[in-house]
């Protein structure tokens, strides 16, 4: 009879577990961005009939041994997070988002619903984990760290790719490392997959069942980034334009006088030959380098 009975618990019980589970499942997320990036984390727990999510407030822990901040108090930026007000707001379904994320905004975000001051239903919570990428450089070596920062005990696996497969092993003349949240990769820099700029390089990143890719594009050293050869051809198309008037303005002043001899218009003619020539080829050279960092 007492047998009998555990079993009639025991399948009562079951169920019931089961509910527990997936009803935390749904109001537990994971979020795993980049750094610099922006992310949207999410409130499954949003109560119906607010006005700019009035009913809504976020909380963030940086640790389990720090106390929660309010991020966002009943719609609005908290107090202790004005410093940050600039990277935080909330969208129309109250979610939280964060732009250029920073390894500083990896934690624990818990979204609770109020009404009438008092609380509603269990907190929607999410877990933010940052990835960073770093380059170092030697004169005769490279040395590339794919990491990834977590509120918790790291669950994440790491490894580098090229060309869609893992590195390490058609590459034997690489020196990888490899940790539950860290890889690296070092090679000499006058190995092809540096000397091809690394465009194929990629960091993929593992969290249970869901991966996520992350491609190298740092700016190499000693390269100016592209808003630099803007810069220059801006400049350049300035000068170009200012030299193009002055000459006019005084060709149209001395043929009041006398007409211009050959000599002169040849000159004039090197001038503007060479200026068009130089400011097309910055033209084509920028926007041959903004294509290729997009491929």
């Amino acid at each position: 009879m007492i047998k009998f009975r555990w079993i009639k618990m025991s399948l009562f019980l079951m169920p019931v577990l089961q509910f527990t589970a997936a009803a935390a499942g749904q109001l537990f997320l994971s979020f795993t961005v980049r750094v610099g990036e922006e992310v949207t984390l999410s409130c499954e727990n949003v109560i119906d009939g607010q006005q700019k999510c009035n009913s809504t407030t976020w909380f963030f822990s940086k640790s389990r041994n720090t106390a929660a901040v309010e991020l966002i108090k009943l719609g609005q930026i908290g107090e202790r997070a004005k410093a940050k007000s600039d990277r935080l707001s909330v969208t129309a379904s109250c979610s939280l988002l964060i732009k250029k994320v920073t390894v500083e905004d990896v934690g624990r975000y818990h979204c609770q619903q109020f009404k009438l001051g008092d609380k509603q239903g269990p907190d929607s919570v999410v877990l933010l984990s940052v990835v960073t990428i770093t380059e170092h450089k030697d004169p005769d070596k490279v040395a590339l760290t794919c990491s990834v920062s977590t509120f918790e005990r790291c669950r994440h696996t790491v490894k580098w790719l090229y060309a869609s497969k893992d590195v390490a092993k058609d590459n034997k003349d690489l020196v990888t490392s490899q940790s539950p949240c860290s890889a690296s990769v070092s090679f000499l820099t006058s190995h092809f997959i540096h000397t091809s700029r690394s465009n194929f390089l990629t960091c993929e990143v593992t969290d249970g069942n869901k991966e996520q890719l992350f491609p190298f594009r740092l700016q190499p050293s000693g390269e100016k980034p592209d808003w630099w050869r803007f810069s220059i051809v801006s400049a350049g198309l300035a000068a170009l334009i200012i030299i193009v008037v002055a000459v006019n303005m005084w060709t149209r002043t001395k043929g009041k006088k006398t007409q211009m001899d050959e000599n002169k218009v040849s000159f004039y003619n090197k001038i503007m030959k060479c200026f068009y020539s130089w400011y097309f080829t910055q033209q084509t050279v920028f926007v041959m380098s903004v294509l290729h960092s997009e491929l």
